[in-house]
C-alpha cells in the first residue's frame, strides 16, 4: 500500500477499506508515515468524513496500536467519565471525588489541552507534587485504597491516538465526528472500564456547535462502546457560554475545591451532581442496583447532593490529591496554586444584561494569556487564565468588572484583553435562560 494513494482516496471522497486504516495508523505509530502525510489524510477526513463503518475501523486500529489494560483487580463495577471538552470544563475534578465518595470506583486515564481547551492532566499539573504517570500496579492499588486515581495517557495506551490527537490540535482537524468519536473511544475502550459516562457539549464553546451534531456523536460513542460490551451513556450538555467562571488550569482547579465546599457556581454543580449521578447508577452503588433508568439516576445524584453536603467528596478530594503525590492543603489554601504576577480587569462600558456570552471567544482569550496551546510543543502556564464576573442574563452597570484575566505576560494579556472584550454582549433585554442539560442517550 502506498500512503500518498491512500490520501488521494479520501481526499476524492473514497472509502477505505479496514486494512487500508491499519495501515495508515500502525505506519504513523511506528514513525514510518511522517507527519506531513499524517496532517494531509486528517484534513481529508475533516473534508470528505468517514461512514460509521469506517469509523468503527479507525477506533479499533487506534485500541489496539497499544496496550489493552486489565482493570479486574479493582473491585467494582469501574466506571469512567469522558467530556468532549468545552470552556471551563472542570468537571472531573468534582465528579471523580463525588462518584468515588458513594463508592463508585473511578479509574480515569485523561488527556492535555485540545485546542484552546484545558486538559484534566493540565489541570492535575497545576496541584504541586501531582503524579499524572503511575505504574500500572500504583494505578490499582490507589483506586483499591482511595477509590479514585486520574493519570495522564501512558505511552502504550492507544499511543496511535496520543500521536495522532497532539497533531490535530495544530492542524484545525478538531471538529470532526469520525476523528473526535475514534480518539475518545479508542482509549476508553483500552482504558479497562466497565463502564462509560460521555458528557458530549454542544454550543459556541464545544467542538458539536448544535445540538443535532452533538447527539449525532453522542450515539455514535454510545452504540460503539456498547457494541464492545461496555456500558455506555452519554448526556448531551450546553456550552454556549463557559461553565463555571474560571477558565485555566489552577483558577479551575481552585474553582472545583469551591464546588465541593458547595460553594460554586450553579451551572458546574448542577452538572457535576447529574454526571455523578449517572456514574452511580452505572456502578450499581449506594442502593441503585435494580433501580430502572430514572430512578436510578434520581437515586445516584441523591447520594451525590449528600456526599456535597456531608464533606465526604471533599475529603475524598484530598485522599485523592495525596495519594498521587500533591498537596492536599490546596483544599483550604488554594493560594498554594500557582499565581499569575499580571492581572488585568475588563469594565462594562453600558448597563443592561449580559445577552451574550461567547464560550468560544472566552477559550481563545484565555489560550492568549498563556493558558492553551497553539502549537503541540508549546509549555502551558498553569497559573494563566480569566475567571468571570459577570455571565449569561446577569444584570450589569456601567463600570462593573465583566471579568479578570491572570497572567505573566503583558503583551500576551494585551492580546487576551482585546479578544475578551468581544465575547460580551449587553443590551436591554434579558436573554431567555438556557437549559444546561439537553438529553441523556443511553
Amino acid at each position: 500500500m502506498n500512503t500518498v494513494d491512500l490520501i488521494t482516496k479520501k481526499r476524492n471522497g473514497g472509502t477505505l477499506s479496514p486494512e487500508e486504516i491499519k495501515f495508515l495508523v500502525d505506519g504513523y505509530t511506528a514513525g514510518e508515515i511522517p507527519d506531513y502525510q499524517m496532517s494531509a489524510f486528517l484534513m481529508a477526513v475533516y473534508f470528505r468524513g468517514m461512514n460509521v463503518e469506517e469509523t468503527v475501523e479507525l477506533t479499533d486500529a487506534m485500541r489496539l496500536s497499544g496496550d489493552v489494560v486489565d482493570l479486574s483487580a479493582i473491585k467494582g463495577i469501574k466506571v469512567d467519565k469522558h467530556s468532549t471538552g468545552g470552556v471551563g470544563d472542570k468537571t472531573t475534578l468534582i465528579v471523580g471525588p463525588l462518584a468515588a465518595a458513594c463508592g463508585v470506583p473511578v479509574a480515569k486515564m485523561s488527556g492535555r489541552g485540545l485546542g484552546f481547551t484545558g486538559g484534566t492532566v493540565d489541570k492535575m499539573e497545576a496541584i504541586p507534587g501531582f503524579k499524572t504517570a503511575m505504574e500500572e500496579s500504583d494505578f490499582i492499588d490507589q483506586v483499591n485504597t482511595c477509590g479514585i486515581a486520574v493519570i495522564g495517557q501512558t505511552g502504550q495506551i492507544a499511543p496511535a491516538d496520543k500521536k495522532i490527537y497532539a497533531l490535530r490540535d495544530v492542524t484545525a482537524t478538531v471538529e470532526n465526528l469520525s476523528l473526535i468519536t475514534s480518539s475518545i473511544m479508542s482509549k476508553k475502550l483500552a482504558a479497562g472500564s466497565d463502564a462509560i459516562l460521555l458528557d458530549v457539549k454542544c454550543g459556541k464553546g464545544a467542538f458539536m456547535k448544535t445540538e443535532e451534531d452533538a447527539e449525532k456523536l453522542g450515539r455514535l460513542m454510545v452504540d460503539i462502546g456498547n457494541s464492545s460490551g461496555k456500558k455506555t451513556m452519554a448526556v448531551i450538555s450546553d456550552m454556549e457560554q463557559p461553565l463555571g467562571c474560571a477558565v485555566g488550569n489552577a483558577l479551575e482547579v481552585a474553582e472545583a475545591i469551591d464546588v465541593l465546599k458547595g460553594q460554586g457556581p450553579e451551572d458546574i454543580t448542577e452538572l457535576s451532581l447529574k454526571l455523578a449521578g449517572i456514574m452511580i447508577y452505572l456502578s450499581r452503588v449506594a442502593g441503585t442496583d435494580g433501580l430502572g433508568l430514572e430512578e436510578g439516576i434520581a437515586r445516584g445524584q441523591e447520594a451525590a447532593e449528600q456526599a456535597l453536603q456531608d464533606g465526604s467528596a471533599l475529603e475524598k478530594f484530598r485522599r485523592f490529591v495525596s495519594g498521587q503525590g500533591g498537596d492536599p492543603g490546596i483544599a483550604e489554601d488554594p493560594g498554594r496554586l500557582p499565581q499569575a504576577k499580571l492581572s488585568k480587569q475588563i469594565l462594562a462600558q453600558q448597563e443592561g444584561f449580559v445577552s451574550a456570552l461567547d464560550a468560544m471567544t472566552i477559550g481563545l482569550a484565555s489560550q492568549h494569556t498563556g493558558a492553551g496551546r497553539q502549537r503541540k510543543e508549546d509549555e502551558i502556564d498553569l497559573s494563566a487564565g480569566i475567571v468571570l464576573a459577570k455571565k449569561l442574563g446577569d444584570t450589569v452597570r456601567c463600570g462593573e468588572v465583566l471579568c479578570t484575566l491572570y497572567g505573566n505576560d503583558e503583551d500576551k494579556l494585551a492580546l487576551a484583553c482585546e479578544e475578551a472584550v468581544k465575547a460580551f454582549i449587553i443590551d436591554d433585554t434579558k436573554p431567555e435562560e438556557r437549559k444546561l442539560i439537553k438529553k441523556i442517550i443511553e
